[in-house]
Protein backbone atom coordinates (compact mmCIF):
# COMPACT_ATOMS: atom_id res chain seq x y z
CA UNK A 1 0.00 0.00 0.00
CA UNK A 2 1.39 3.44 -0.89
CA UNK A 3 3.04 5.26 1.75
CA UNK A 4 1.12 9.19 1.66
CA UNK A 5 2.61 12.41 2.77
CA UNK A 6 2.36 15.11 5.24
CA UNK A 7 3.75 18.14 6.30
CA UNK A 8 3.72 17.06 10.09
CA UNK A 9 6.34 16.55 13.08
CA UNK A 10 5.86 13.69 15.23
CA UNK A 11 2.36 12.34 14.95
CA UNK A 12 1.75 12.70 18.70
CA UNK A 13 2.71 16.50 18.71
CA UNK A 14 -0.16 17.39 15.51
CA UNK A 15 -3.11 18.18 17.80
CA UNK A 16 -1.17 20.49 20.76
CA UNK A 17 0.73 22.19 17.33
CA UNK A 18 -2.52 22.56 15.63
CA UNK A 19 -3.99 24.55 18.55
CA UNK A 20 -1.43 26.51 19.45
CA UNK A 21 -1.00 27.34 15.68
CA UNK A 22 -4.30 28.22 15.46
CA UNK A 23 -4.66 30.64 18.57
CA UNK A 24 -1.33 32.31 17.47
CA UNK A 25 -2.85 33.01 14.12
CA UNK A 26 -6.06 34.42 15.39
CA UNK A 27 -5.27 36.00 18.62
CA UNK A 28 -8.02 38.50 18.09
CA UNK A 29 -10.52 36.04 17.98
CA UNK A 30 -9.71 32.71 19.98
CA UNK A 31 -7.57 32.18 23.15
CA UNK A 32 -6.93 28.64 25.13
CA UNK A 33 -8.28 27.75 28.18
CA UNK A 34 -8.62 24.77 31.37
CA UNK A 35 -6.07 22.39 32.50
CA UNK A 36 -6.06 20.00 29.06
CA UNK A 37 -5.06 22.14 26.75
CA UNK A 38 -7.77 21.20 24.11
CA UNK A 39 -10.86 24.32 24.82
CA UNK A 40 -10.44 26.91 22.25
CA UNK A 41 -12.37 29.66 24.13
CA UNK A 42 -13.82 33.04 21.92
CA UNK A 43 -11.82 35.75 23.19
CA UNK A 44 -15.24 38.33 22.84
CA UNK A 45 -17.93 35.36 22.66
CA UNK A 46 -18.40 33.96 26.42
CA UNK A 47 -20.60 36.60 28.49
CA UNK A 48 -22.17 36.70 31.63
CA UNK A 49 -26.28 36.07 31.14
CA UNK A 50 -25.68 34.75 27.56
CA UNK A 51 -26.14 31.04 26.89
CA UNK A 52 -22.69 29.47 26.27
CA UNK A 53 -22.16 27.66 22.46
CA UNK A 54 -20.38 25.11 22.94
CA UNK A 55 -19.08 22.70 19.71
CA UNK A 56 -16.83 19.92 19.49
CA UNK A 57 -15.77 16.68 17.87
CA UNK A 58 -12.32 14.77 16.57
CA UNK A 59 -9.56 16.93 15.12
CA UNK A 60 -8.93 16.47 10.90
CA UNK A 61 -12.12 18.26 10.03
CA UNK A 62 -10.56 21.40 10.05
CA UNK A 63 -12.41 24.43 10.02
CA UNK A 64 -14.42 22.80 11.92
CA UNK A 65 -14.92 22.37 15.00
CA UNK A 66 -12.94 25.64 16.49
CA UNK A 67 -12.79 27.16 13.25
CA UNK A 68 -16.28 28.27 14.24
CA UNK A 69 -15.65 29.78 17.31
CA UNK A 70 -15.66 33.31 17.74
CA UNK A 71 -18.21 36.52 17.90
CA UNK A 72 -22.19 35.20 17.19
CA UNK A 73 -21.26 31.32 16.74
CA UNK A 74 -19.76 29.27 18.90
CA UNK A 75 -18.21 30.31 22.65
CA UNK A 76 -15.76 27.06 22.79
CA UNK A 77 -14.87 24.45 20.55
CA UNK A 78 -13.50 20.87 22.33
CA UNK A 79 -11.04 19.67 20.28
CA UNK A 80 -10.57 15.81 20.25
CA UNK A 81 -7.99 13.24 18.49
CA UNK A 82 -8.09 12.57 15.18
CA UNK A 83 -11.34 11.70 13.95
CA UNK A 84 -11.96 11.07 18.18
CA UNK A 85 -14.08 12.57 20.16
CA UNK A 86 -12.80 14.68 22.75
CA UNK A 87 -12.98 13.60 26.53
CA UNK A 88 -15.28 14.51 28.88
CA UNK A 89 -12.81 16.47 30.84
CA UNK A 90 -12.06 18.17 27.44
CA UNK A 91 -15.46 19.29 26.82
CA UNK A 92 -16.00 20.11 30.48
CA UNK A 93 -12.80 22.82 30.09
CA UNK A 94 -14.83 24.19 27.29
CA UNK A 95 -18.11 24.36 28.78
CA UNK A 96 -16.97 25.78 31.57
CA UNK A 97 -15.20 28.38 29.62
CA UNK A 98 -18.35 29.42 27.62
CA UNK A 99 -20.82 29.33 30.83
CA UNK A 100 -22.29 32.60 31.37
CA UNK A 101 -24.91 31.12 34.14
CA UNK A 102 -27.77 31.08 31.93
CA UNK A 103 -26.98 27.28 30.65
CA UNK A 104 -24.92 25.76 28.00
CA UNK A 105 -25.80 24.07 24.79
CA UNK A 106 -23.56 21.03 23.18
CA UNK A 107 -23.82 21.24 19.92
CA UNK A 108 -21.80 17.61 17.98
CA UNK A 109 -22.16 15.26 15.09
CA UNK A 110 -24.45 12.20 15.67
CA UNK A 111 -21.75 10.11 16.34
CA UNK A 112 -21.34 7.51 19.22
CA UNK A 113 -17.86 8.74 20.80
CA UNK A 114 -19.79 12.08 20.88
CA UNK A 115 -22.89 11.51 22.47
CA UNK A 116 -21.03 9.36 25.24
CA UNK A 117 -18.52 11.79 25.81
CA UNK A 118 -20.43 14.89 25.84
CA UNK A 119 -23.21 13.13 27.85
CA UNK A 120 -20.79 12.24 30.64
CA UNK A 121 -19.82 15.66 30.20
CA UNK A 122 -23.21 17.31 30.94
CA UNK A 123 -23.76 14.88 33.56
CA UNK A 124 -20.68 16.06 35.55
CA UNK A 125 -22.03 20.00 35.04
CA UNK A 126 -25.43 19.14 35.58
CA UNK A 127 -24.41 17.87 38.84
CA UNK A 128 -22.67 20.99 39.67
CA UNK A 129 -25.47 23.13 38.60
CA UNK A 130 -25.43 23.84 35.38
CA UNK A 131 -28.05 23.73 32.86
CA UNK A 132 -26.92 21.52 30.07
CA UNK A 133 -29.11 21.33 26.49
CA UNK A 134 -27.92 18.89 23.92
CA UNK A 135 -28.10 18.64 19.78
CA UNK A 136 -26.61 16.06 18.15
CA UNK A 137 -26.46 17.17 14.12
CA UNK A 138 -27.76 14.32 11.90
CA UNK A 139 -27.98 15.59 8.42
CA UNK A 140 -26.66 12.99 6.21
CA UNK A 141 -29.39 11.32 3.94
CA UNK A 142 -27.08 8.02 3.41
CA UNK A 143 -26.74 7.20 6.70
CA UNK A 144 -30.02 6.45 7.32
CA UNK A 145 -33.95 6.79 6.03
CA UNK A 146 -35.95 9.09 6.70
CA UNK A 147 -38.18 7.23 8.95
CA UNK A 148 -34.68 6.00 11.26
CA UNK A 149 -33.57 10.27 11.13
CA UNK A 150 -32.20 10.03 14.57
CA UNK A 151 -29.82 7.64 13.61
CA UNK A 152 -28.11 9.97 10.96
CA UNK A 153 -24.34 10.96 11.14
CA UNK A 154 -23.83 14.37 10.86
CA UNK A 155 -21.63 15.71 8.29
CA UNK A 156 -22.03 19.28 7.05
CA UNK A 157 -24.85 20.24 8.14
CA UNK A 158 -22.91 21.19 11.64
CA UNK A 159 -22.00 24.38 9.12
CA UNK A 160 -25.93 25.62 9.56
CA UNK A 161 -26.74 24.19 12.66
CA UNK A 162 -23.91 26.06 14.68
CA UNK A 163 -24.65 29.53 12.96
CA UNK A 164 -28.30 29.25 13.77
CA UNK A 165 -27.24 28.19 17.49
CA UNK A 166 -24.50 31.14 18.12
CA UNK A 167 -27.28 33.48 16.48
CA UNK A 168 -29.71 32.66 19.23
CA UNK A 169 -27.62 33.11 21.92
CA UNK A 170 -25.73 36.29 20.63
CA UNK A 171 -29.17 37.15 20.65
CA UNK A 172 -29.87 36.69 24.26
CA UNK A 173 -32.39 33.80 23.36
CA UNK A 174 -32.86 31.35 27.02
CA UNK A 175 -31.62 28.08 26.69
CA UNK A 176 -34.71 26.08 25.77
CA UNK A 177 -35.02 28.83 22.98
CA UNK A 178 -31.56 27.83 21.77
CA UNK A 179 -32.12 24.28 21.84
CA UNK A 180 -35.14 24.49 19.69
CA UNK A 181 -33.60 26.42 17.05
CA UNK A 182 -30.74 24.12 17.37
CA UNK A 183 -32.93 21.38 16.56
CA UNK A 184 -35.70 23.14 14.28
CA UNK A 185 -32.13 23.95 12.03
CA UNK A 186 -30.68 20.50 12.13
CA UNK A 187 -34.39 19.30 10.89
CA UNK A 188 -34.45 21.35 8.45
CA UNK A 189 -30.89 20.04 6.94
CA UNK A 190 -29.99 17.84 4.69
CA UNK A 191 -26.52 16.48 3.28
CA UNK A 192 -25.03 13.91 1.04
CA UNK A 193 -21.65 13.29 -0.34
CA UNK A 194 -19.23 11.73 -2.58
CA UNK A 195 -15.66 10.73 -2.23
CA UNK A 196 -13.41 9.67 -5.13
CA UNK A 197 -10.20 9.36 -2.63
CA UNK A 198 -9.08 7.97 0.44
CA UNK A 199 -7.34 10.36 3.02
CA UNK A 200 -4.82 8.99 5.66
CA UNK A 201 -4.01 8.79 9.59
CA UNK A 202 -1.27 11.27 10.13
CA UNK A 203 0.60 8.01 12.48
CA UNK A 204 -0.16 5.47 10.04
CA UNK A 205 0.48 7.27 6.98
CA UNK A 206 -1.52 5.18 5.10
CA UNK A 207 -4.93 5.20 2.61
CA UNK A 208 -8.02 4.66 5.25
CA UNK A 209 -9.78 3.14 2.65
CA UNK A 210 -9.13 1.50 -1.00
CA UNK A 211 -10.84 2.73 -3.91
CA UNK A 212 -10.23 2.22 -7.57
CA UNK A 213 -8.93 4.85 -9.82
CA UNK A 214 -12.61 5.11 -11.89
CA UNK A 215 -14.64 4.53 -9.11
CA UNK A 216 -16.61 7.12 -6.32
CA UNK A 217 -18.18 5.85 -3.25
CA UNK A 218 -21.52 7.34 -3.17
CA UNK A 219 -22.90 8.87 0.76
CA UNK A 220 -19.27 8.61 1.73
CA UNK A 221 -18.75 9.64 5.39
CA UNK A 222 -16.54 12.41 6.80
CA UNK A 223 -13.99 9.78 8.69
CA UNK A 224 -14.00 7.82 5.61
CA UNK A 225 -16.92 5.52 6.30
CA UNK A 226 -18.30 3.34 3.04
CA UNK A 227 -20.97 5.06 1.79
CA UNK A 228 -24.36 3.38 0.17
CA UNK A 229 -22.80 2.04 -3.14
CA UNK A 230 -19.54 2.01 -5.07
CA UNK A 231 -19.84 3.01 -8.54
CA UNK A 232 -17.76 3.64 -11.45
CA UNK A 233 -16.65 7.55 -12.06
CA UNK A 234 -19.46 9.72 -13.62
CA UNK A 235 -19.22 13.25 -14.83
CA UNK A 236 -19.94 15.96 -12.42
CA UNK A 237 -23.87 16.70 -13.50
CA UNK A 238 -24.54 13.31 -13.23
CA UNK A 239 -22.85 12.97 -9.48
CA UNK A 240 -24.44 15.77 -8.50
CA UNK A 241 -27.50 15.35 -9.74
CA UNK A 242 -27.67 12.13 -7.69
CA UNK A 243 -26.81 14.10 -4.89
CA UNK A 244 -29.65 16.72 -5.35
CA UNK A 245 -32.26 13.68 -6.07
CA UNK A 246 -31.77 12.72 -3.20
CA UNK A 247 -31.87 15.71 -0.99
CA UNK A 248 -34.65 17.31 -2.42
CA UNK A 249 -36.51 14.18 -2.54
CA UNK A 250 -37.08 14.32 0.96
CA UNK A 251 -37.18 17.89 1.34
CA UNK A 252 -39.63 18.48 -0.91
CA UNK A 253 -39.59 22.30 -1.03
CA UNK A 254 -41.86 23.78 -3.14
CA UNK A 255 -41.90 26.55 -5.89
CA UNK A 256 -40.46 30.19 -4.30
CA UNK A 257 -39.41 28.21 -1.18
CA UNK A 258 -35.59 29.67 0.19
CA UNK A 259 -33.20 26.95 1.07
CA UNK A 260 -29.37 28.00 2.16
CA UNK A 261 -26.50 26.14 0.35
CA UNK A 262 -23.16 24.64 1.41
CA UNK A 263 -20.68 22.73 -1.48
CA UNK A 264 -18.28 21.40 1.05
CA UNK A 265 -14.82 19.72 -0.14
CA UNK A 266 -13.32 17.32 2.16
CA UNK A 267 -10.36 18.23 1.65
CA UNK A 268 -8.24 17.86 -1.79
CA UNK A 269 -10.64 18.65 -4.12
CA UNK A 270 -9.85 21.89 -6.01
CA UNK A 271 -12.63 25.00 -6.20
CA UNK A 272 -12.86 24.41 -9.59
CA UNK A 273 -14.50 21.01 -8.91
CA UNK A 274 -16.73 22.70 -6.33
CA UNK A 275 -18.02 25.63 -8.31
CA UNK A 276 -19.08 22.99 -11.34
CA UNK A 277 -20.94 21.36 -8.29
CA UNK A 278 -22.99 24.67 -7.37
CA UNK A 279 -23.16 25.20 -11.18
CA UNK A 280 -25.36 22.63 -11.52
CA UNK A 281 -27.05 22.43 -8.31
CA UNK A 282 -28.01 25.91 -8.99
CA UNK A 283 -29.74 24.97 -12.15
CA UNK A 284 -31.17 22.58 -10.83
CA UNK A 285 -32.80 24.97 -8.22
CA UNK A 286 -33.70 27.00 -11.16
CA UNK A 287 -35.58 24.68 -12.73
CA UNK A 288 -37.59 23.68 -9.78
CA UNK A 289 -38.23 27.75 -8.85
CA UNK A 290 -36.18 27.21 -5.44
CA UNK A 291 -34.45 30.81 -4.67
CA UNK A 292 -30.73 30.14 -3.08
CA UNK A 293 -31.03 33.00 -0.30
CA UNK A 294 -26.95 32.61 0.56
CA UNK A 295 -24.35 30.44 -0.49
CA UNK A 296 -21.26 29.39 0.40
CA UNK A 297 -18.38 26.84 -1.89
CA UNK A 298 -15.06 26.04 0.17
CA UNK A 299 -13.76 23.35 2.64
CA UNK A 300 -16.05 23.53 5.71
CA UNK A 301 -16.03 20.56 6.99
CA UNK A 302 -13.41 18.60 5.76
CA UNK A 303 -11.80 14.53 6.25
CA UNK A 304 -8.19 14.94 5.99
CA UNK A 305 -6.78 14.86 2.59
CA UNK A 306 -9.91 12.97 1.30
CA UNK A 307 -10.89 13.59 -2.11
CA UNK A 308 -14.40 14.24 -2.90
CA UNK A 309 -17.54 17.07 -2.04
CA UNK A 310 -20.90 17.14 0.09
CA UNK A 311 -24.00 19.12 -0.80
CA UNK A 312 -25.88 20.22 2.17
CA UNK A 313 -29.10 22.77 1.93
CA UNK A 314 -31.17 24.05 4.58
CA UNK A 315 -34.73 24.82 3.66
CA UNK A 316 -35.05 28.31 5.46
CA UNK A 317 -38.27 30.36 6.93
CA UNK A 318 -38.66 33.89 8.08
CA UNK A 319 -37.27 33.19 11.51
CA UNK A 320 -33.95 30.95 10.27
CA UNK A 321 -33.34 33.18 7.56
CA UNK A 322 -33.22 36.00 10.28
CA UNK A 323 -30.55 33.94 12.47
CA UNK A 324 -28.64 33.07 9.22
CA UNK A 325 -28.19 36.51 8.11
CA UNK A 326 -27.23 37.45 12.09
CA UNK A 327 -23.45 38.98 12.36
CA UNK A 328 -20.58 36.54 12.82
CA UNK A 329 -16.59 36.88 13.28
CA UNK A 330 -14.81 33.43 13.31
CA UNK A 331 -11.44 32.25 11.71
CA UNK A 332 -13.69 30.23 9.18
CA UNK A 333 -16.92 32.04 8.62
CA UNK A 334 -17.80 36.35 9.03
CA UNK A 335 -21.20 37.22 8.20
CA UNK A 336 -22.31 41.34 8.00
CA UNK A 337 -20.05 43.20 10.43
CA UNK A 338 -19.95 42.93 14.85
CA UNK A 339 -20.10 45.97 16.55
CA UNK A 340 -18.60 46.32 19.88
CA UNK A 341 -16.88 43.42 19.18
CA UNK A 342 -14.11 42.97 22.62
CA UNK A 343 -13.26 40.69 25.19
CA UNK A 344 -15.30 40.74 27.94
CA UNK A 345 -13.82 41.36 31.34
CA UNK A 346 -16.67 39.98 33.25
CA UNK A 347 -15.90 36.60 32.78
CA UNK A 348 -17.85 34.22 35.14
CA UNK A 349 -16.29 32.61 38.22
CA UNK A 350 -17.87 29.62 36.94
CA UNK A 351 -15.84 29.47 33.76
CA UNK A 352 -13.04 29.10 36.04
CA UNK A 353 -11.25 25.52 34.36
CA UNK A 354 -11.10 22.85 37.68
CA UNK A 355 -8.21 20.27 37.13
CA UNK A 356 -9.83 16.80 37.63
CA UNK A 357 -8.75 15.06 40.89
CA UNK A 358 -6.36 12.69 40.56
CA UNK A 359 -7.36 9.12 41.41
CA UNK A 360 -7.61 8.61 45.22
CA UNK A 361 -4.73 6.93 47.17
CA UNK A 362 -5.94 3.55 47.89
CA UNK A 363 -4.29 2.24 51.16
CA UNK A 364 -4.08 -1.26 52.02
CA UNK A 365 -7.26 -2.12 54.61
CA UNK A 366 -6.52 -5.04 56.81
CA UNK A 367 -9.08 -6.66 56.43
CA UNK A 368 -9.30 -6.86 52.48
CA UNK A 369 -9.35 -10.60 51.30
CA UNK A 370 -5.91 -11.60 50.15
CA UNK A 371 -6.23 -15.03 48.90
CA UNK A 372 -5.01 -15.71 44.92
CA UNK A 373 -2.09 -15.55 43.39
CA UNK A 374 -2.54 -12.04 41.65
CA UNK A 375 -1.12 -9.70 43.86
CA UNK A 376 -1.70 -5.52 42.74
CA UNK A 377 1.97 -5.69 41.40
CA UNK A 378 0.85 -8.70 38.95
CA UNK A 379 -1.96 -6.74 38.21
CA UNK A 380 -0.32 -3.64 37.16
CA UNK A 381 2.23 -6.10 35.12
CA UNK A 382 -1.22 -7.48 33.47
CA UNK A 383 -2.42 -4.11 32.39
CA UNK A 384 1.20 -2.89 31.05
CA UNK A 385 1.47 -5.93 28.73
CA UNK A 386 -2.15 -5.52 27.45
CA UNK A 387 -1.00 -1.19 26.93
CA UNK A 388 2.36 -3.55 24.82
CA UNK A 389 0.10 -5.68 22.99
CA UNK A 390 -2.32 -2.93 21.60
CA UNK A 391 0.66 -0.90 20.48
CA UNK A 392 2.21 -3.87 18.74
CA UNK A 393 -1.08 -4.55 17.12
CA UNK A 394 -1.88 -0.60 16.20
CA UNK A 395 -1.66 -1.14 12.76
CA UNK A 396 -3.58 -4.57 12.32
CA UNK A 397 -6.42 -2.89 14.82
CA UNK A 398 -6.53 0.76 12.35
CA UNK A 399 -6.46 -1.78 9.13
CA UNK A 400 -9.44 -3.56 10.59
CA UNK A 401 -11.10 -0.81 10.87
CA UNK A 402 -10.52 0.85 8.25
CA UNK A 403 -12.53 -1.86 6.22
CA UNK A 404 -15.97 -1.12 7.90
CA UNK A 405 -15.16 2.37 10.10
CA UNK A 406 -12.91 5.30 10.10
CA UNK A 407 -9.64 3.77 10.40
CA UNK A 408 -8.54 5.09 13.49
CA UNK A 409 -9.39 2.07 16.02
CA UNK A 410 -4.94 0.80 16.31
CA UNK A 411 -4.42 4.49 16.81
CA UNK A 412 -7.16 5.26 19.36
CA UNK A 413 -6.62 2.48 21.30
CA UNK A 414 -2.66 3.20 21.30
CA UNK A 415 -3.39 6.38 22.87
CA UNK A 416 -5.37 5.04 25.31
CA UNK A 417 -3.36 2.14 26.62
CA UNK A 418 -0.11 4.75 26.37
CA UNK A 419 -1.73 6.75 28.02
CA UNK A 420 -2.95 4.38 31.05
CA UNK A 421 0.91 2.61 31.07
CA UNK A 422 2.24 5.71 32.00
CA UNK A 423 -0.69 5.98 35.09
CA UNK A 424 0.10 3.16 36.13
CA UNK A 425 4.39 3.65 36.15
CA UNK A 426 3.33 6.83 38.91
CA UNK A 427 0.67 4.21 40.99
CA UNK A 428 2.52 3.53 44.99
CA UNK A 429 3.48 -0.02 45.29
CA UNK A 430 0.87 -0.42 48.35
CA UNK A 431 -2.12 0.78 45.60
CA UNK A 432 -4.98 -1.74 45.25
CA UNK A 433 -6.22 -3.40 42.36
CA UNK A 434 -9.43 -0.99 42.69
CA UNK A 435 -6.89 2.06 42.62
CA UNK A 436 -5.03 1.39 39.79
CA UNK A 437 -8.49 0.61 37.90
CA UNK A 438 -9.74 3.92 38.85
CA UNK A 439 -6.55 5.80 37.53
CA UNK A 440 -6.32 3.12 34.69
CA UNK A 441 -10.43 5.00 33.78
CA UNK A 442 -8.86 8.24 34.30
CA UNK A 443 -5.91 8.34 31.80
CA UNK A 444 -7.99 6.55 29.30
CA UNK A 445 -10.93 8.84 29.12
CA UNK A 446 -8.73 11.78 29.46
CA UNK A 447 -6.55 11.01 26.53
CA UNK A 448 -8.65 9.17 24.26
CA UNK A 449 -12.21 10.51 24.38
CA UNK A 450 -13.70 8.59 21.08
CA UNK A 451 -16.11 5.64 22.67
CA UNK A 452 -13.20 4.11 23.29
CA UNK A 453 -12.74 6.00 25.96
CA UNK A 454 -16.21 5.92 27.86
CA UNK A 455 -16.59 2.50 27.27
CA UNK A 456 -13.24 1.47 28.59
CA UNK A 457 -13.28 3.91 31.19
CA UNK A 458 -16.56 2.61 32.64
CA UNK A 459 -15.13 -1.00 32.45
CA UNK A 460 -12.16 -0.74 34.49
CA UNK A 461 -14.11 1.41 37.37
CA UNK A 462 -17.00 -1.42 37.37
CA UNK A 463 -14.15 -4.08 37.08
CA UNK A 464 -12.48 -2.48 40.06
CA UNK A 465 -15.76 -1.60 42.45
CA UNK A 466 -16.75 -5.03 42.00
CA UNK A 467 -13.04 -6.31 43.73
CA UNK A 468 -12.84 -3.54 45.88
CA UNK A 469 -13.01 -6.00 48.82
CA UNK A 470 -9.85 -7.70 48.01
CA UNK A 471 -5.90 -7.35 48.11
CA UNK A 472 -5.42 -10.65 45.34
CA UNK A 473 -7.58 -11.79 43.30
CA UNK A 474 -8.34 -15.48 42.94
CA UNK A 475 -10.21 -17.43 40.29
CA UNK A 476 -13.41 -16.23 41.50
CA UNK A 477 -12.96 -12.72 41.68
CA UNK A 478 -10.67 -12.54 38.29
CA UNK A 479 -14.18 -13.47 36.82
CA UNK A 480 -15.79 -11.47 38.52
CA UNK A 481 -13.43 -8.77 37.52
CA UNK A 482 -13.84 -9.56 33.80
CA UNK A 483 -17.47 -10.09 34.22
CA UNK A 484 -17.96 -6.13 35.67
CA UNK A 485 -15.96 -4.90 33.17
CA UNK A 486 -18.04 -6.40 30.81
CA UNK A 487 -21.27 -5.27 32.27
CA UNK A 488 -19.77 -1.41 32.64
CA UNK A 489 -19.33 -1.77 28.55
CA UNK A 490 -22.35 -3.02 27.71
CA UNK A 491 -24.22 -0.39 30.12
CA UNK A 492 -22.23 2.24 28.70
CA UNK A 493 -22.35 0.79 24.90
CA UNK A 494 -26.07 -0.31 25.08
CA UNK A 495 -24.73 -2.58 22.74
CA UNK A 496 -25.76 -6.78 22.63
CA UNK A 497 -24.59 -9.66 21.57
CA UNK A 498 -25.16 -9.86 17.30
CA UNK A 499 -24.44 -6.22 17.00
CA UNK A 500 -21.04 -6.59 15.74
CA UNK A 501 -18.95 -5.07 18.60
CA UNK A 502 -16.43 -5.84 21.22
CA UNK A 503 -19.43 -7.52 23.63
CA UNK A 504 -19.41 -10.34 20.68
CA UNK A 505 -16.00 -10.89 22.40
CA UNK A 506 -16.68 -10.14 25.54
CA UNK A 507 -19.71 -12.28 26.57
CA UNK A 508 -18.56 -15.28 25.49
CA UNK A 509 -14.54 -14.88 26.82
CA UNK A 510 -16.72 -13.62 30.54
CA UNK A 511 -19.20 -16.95 29.86
CA UNK A 512 -15.80 -19.08 29.97
CA UNK A 513 -14.17 -17.22 32.95
CA UNK A 514 -17.13 -17.75 34.74
CA UNK A 515 -16.90 -21.92 34.14
CA UNK A 516 -13.42 -22.37 34.37
CA UNK A 517 -13.88 -20.44 37.67
CA UNK A 518 -15.78 -23.01 39.66
CA UNK A 519 -13.02 -25.80 39.87
CA UNK A 520 -9.49 -23.93 38.34
CA UNK A 521 -7.04 -21.52 38.50
CA UNK A 522 -6.53 -17.92 38.19
CA UNK A 523 -4.36 -18.61 34.58
CA UNK A 524 -7.25 -21.32 33.63
CA UNK A 525 -9.59 -18.37 34.20
CA UNK A 526 -7.86 -15.70 32.00
CA UNK A 527 -6.94 -18.46 29.36
CA UNK A 528 -10.02 -19.45 29.21
CA UNK A 529 -11.70 -15.71 28.47
CA UNK A 530 -9.01 -15.13 25.93
CA UNK A 531 -9.99 -18.53 24.05
CA UNK A 532 -13.79 -17.12 24.28
CA UNK A 533 -12.76 -13.52 22.96
CA UNK A 534 -10.95 -15.15 20.14
CA UNK A 535 -14.04 -17.29 19.07
CA UNK A 536 -16.14 -14.50 19.75
CA UNK A 537 -14.15 -12.32 17.36
CA UNK A 538 -14.17 -14.51 14.52
CA UNK A 539 -17.50 -14.89 14.88
CA UNK A 540 -18.18 -10.95 13.97
CA UNK A 541 -16.97 -11.71 10.40
CA UNK A 542 -20.24 -13.38 9.90
CA UNK A 543 -22.15 -10.49 11.26
CA UNK A 544 -24.06 -7.60 10.11
CA UNK A 545 -23.61 -4.11 11.87
CA UNK A 546 -26.00 -3.18 14.04
CA UNK A 547 -24.01 -0.49 16.19
CA UNK A 548 -21.75 2.53 15.65
CA UNK A 549 -20.63 3.97 12.45
CA UNK A 550 -20.17 0.50 10.46
CA UNK A 551 -24.27 -0.05 11.35
CA UNK A 552 -24.65 2.08 8.02
CA UNK A 553 -23.15 -0.29 5.91
CA UNK A 554 -25.42 -2.77 5.96
CA UNK A 555 -25.03 -6.16 4.62
CA UNK A 556 -21.35 -4.72 3.75
CA UNK A 557 -20.33 -4.98 7.11
CA UNK A 558 -20.20 -8.94 6.66
CA UNK A 559 -16.95 -10.77 6.01
CA UNK A 560 -14.84 -8.53 8.26
CA UNK A 561 -13.97 -8.92 11.77
CA UNK A 562 -15.20 -6.16 14.30
CA UNK A 563 -11.96 -4.15 15.59
CA UNK A 564 -13.13 -3.83 18.72
CA UNK A 565 -14.14 -7.87 19.28
CA UNK A 566 -9.84 -7.84 17.78
CA UNK A 567 -8.69 -5.26 20.43
CA UNK A 568 -10.43 -7.26 23.26
CA UNK A 569 -9.20 -10.23 22.30
CA UNK A 570 -5.73 -8.54 22.24
CA UNK A 571 -6.28 -7.53 26.10
CA UNK A 572 -6.90 -10.68 27.02
CA UNK A 573 -3.96 -12.55 25.67
CA UNK A 574 -1.70 -10.35 26.88
CA UNK A 575 -2.82 -10.53 30.29
CA UNK A 576 -2.98 -14.34 29.80
CA UNK A 577 0.77 -14.32 28.53
CA UNK A 578 1.56 -11.85 31.41
CA UNK A 579 0.11 -14.24 33.93
CA UNK A 580 1.49 -17.14 32.55
CA UNK A 581 5.08 -15.51 33.12
CA UNK A 582 4.50 -14.52 36.51
CA UNK A 583 3.86 -17.62 37.61
CA UNK A 584 6.70 -19.38 35.84
CA UNK A 585 9.06 -16.91 37.50
CA UNK A 586 7.31 -17.18 41.31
Amino acid sequence: MTKTKKLINAPEDIIPQLISGMVAAHPDMLTREGGTGRAIVAVDGPRDGKVGVVVGGGSGHEPAFAGYVGRGLADAAAVGNIFASPSPEQILDAARAADGGAGVVFLYGNYTGDVMNFTMAAEELEASGTQVRQVQVADDVASAPKERRAERRGIAGDFFVFKIAGAAADLGEPLARVEALAQKANDATLSMGVALGACSLPQTGKPNFEIGDDEMEIGMGLHGEPGVRREKLAPADTVTDELMDTILSEMAPAKGDRVAVLVNGLGSTSLVELYIIFDRLKHILDERGIEIHHSWVGEYATSLEMAGASITLMKLDDELTRLLDHPCRTPALTVGAIEGAAASSARSARRTAQAGDTPAKAKVAANLKREGIITPEIFRAMMQRAGDEIIAERDWLSELDGVIGDGDHGVTMEIGWKAVQGALANAEEDETIEGSCKRMAKAFLDAVGASSGPLYATAFLRAGAAVSDRLNLDAEALAAWLAAALQGVRDRGRAEPGDKTMIDAWVPAVERAQQAAANGSELDVVNAARDGAEAGMKATADLESRRGRSAKLGARSKGHIDPGAASTWVTLRAMAAALAEARATS
